[in-house]
């Protein structure tokens, strides 16, 4: 047999082994990729989920943005959320002023700074809310309802900042404060003229009055190398002689604060000078009598020509005030600039009674005990 013949029967021999091997090999190694392909997911599909969950993340992060701003109403904000007070509003503190005070507000600031407030006061009122307190209800229309608990809200709020926040260098007291002192006055004014809910009225006004006078004669904690307590008090002085400029809070404040020189002058009388309460019981009388004189030369005048000026109210603080200067005369031998600042307050009294016909409706006996 030839070599060529003995090749080819070689070559037709072993051809069906070789077709089979590699069959098998092939066969071998699908099996292989189609189970690595079932047990592991490809590099493309993780990529995808990556890739979507991503995207829904970024979504989420986008609507949270959005229901912020919808809350906020940021998106009506004409400033940027830095915008701060510029209303000098502790201008002229412990200051006799030669006109009316004004709010010396800068009206651009308004919108932006009233809604901050706003939300300010929302968000305290949800911390102070606890499970089982009560809901006030009221038999008034929704918006009255809605005015007055604003109201109440705000002046809880600016009770707050007082007793928790030192007013003599922290930056945002004077921002937070002139708001609540603009959000009291414009509330109290819109309540007023529906003359609803007056007793509900009266009782949130009085509390206001009662929490500020005594913060303002109470010590605060600042830092003593800087102010002294009584710095911190002038600002709570000049937050009611603020709130005064409507009178329906202003004559009852001047009422509250004779009332309270009345029950000071009286235990001064009985204290002993060396007691550790002297100076402090000193200066608050002082800081009292000022307040009544800064009110009066502020705004007697302009509360007259308000049609709902409390003739009955004028007349009662006025025999007030008469009632404590005679009180105040017990004491001269003690401290006779008592007696002094009194009359220095009952003679600016009486000088803007006779500048106002409208307010020289006064019993007679009242007229001549202030004018003589």
């Amino acid at each position: 047999m030839s070599a060529s013949e003995e090749a080819q029967t070689h070559s037709t021999n072993s051809d069906p082994n070789d077709q089979s091997l590699k069959f098998a090999v092939a066969i071998s190694l699908l099996r292989s990729k189609v189970l690595q392909i079932r047990s592991n997911p490809s590099d493309s599909d993780v990529l995808r989920w990556k890739r979507k969950a991503k995207e829904r993340k970024q979504e989420i992060l986008r609507l949270r943005e959005d229901l912020k701003e919808a809350e906020d109403a940021t998106q009506c904000d004409l400033f940027p959320q830095t915008a701060s007070c510029k209303c000098y509003f502790f201008d002229n503190l412990g200051k006799l002023s030669s006109t009316r005070l004004g709010d010396g507000s800068d009206r651009r600031f308004n919108d932006v700074l009233r809604r901050r407030f706003l939300r300010q006061v929302r968000f305290k009122e949800r911390r102070r809310k606890a499970v089982g307190s009560l809901q006030r209800r009221y038999s008034s229309d929704s918006n009255t309802e809605v005015e007055t608990e604003q109201l109440r809200a705000s002046v809880d709020f600016l009770v707050e900042l007082c007793d928790t926040v030192s007013p003599v260098g922290e930056a945002n007291f004077a921002n937070w404060a002139h708001q609540a002192v603009d959000f009291i006055l414009a509330s109290l004014k819109n309540l007023l003229s529906t003359e609803r809910n007056v007793e509900l009225i009266e009782g949130i006004v009085s509390s206001l009055i009662m929490h500020l006078i005594r913060g303002m004669c109470s010590p605060f904690k600042v830092d003593e190398s800087l102010h002294t307590d009584s710095d911190a008090q002038f600002y709570v002085q000049h937050l009611i002689r603020k709130l005064g400029s409507e009178a329906y809070i202003g004559q009852r404040v001047i009422l509250s604060v004779s009332e309270r020189i009345s029950e000071l002058a009286e235990s001064l009388l009985f204290l002993d000078p060396f007691d550790d309460s002297f100076p402090s019981t000193h200066e608050c009388m002082f800081k009292l009598i000022q307040l009544i004189e800064f009110l009066i030369s502020d705004y007697l005048l302009m509360w007259s020509r308000d049609d709902g000026f409390d003739k009955m109210l004028f007349e009662e603080w006025v025999a007030s005030i008469l009632h404590v200067r005679k009180k105040l005369e017990l004491l001269e031998s003690r401290n006779g600039l008592y007696v002094l600042y009194m009359d220095r307050v009952t003679g600016e009294l009486a000088k803007q009674v006779g500048q106002s016909s409208s307010l020289q409706m006064l019993k007679p006996e009242i007229l001549d005990n202030l004018f003589h």
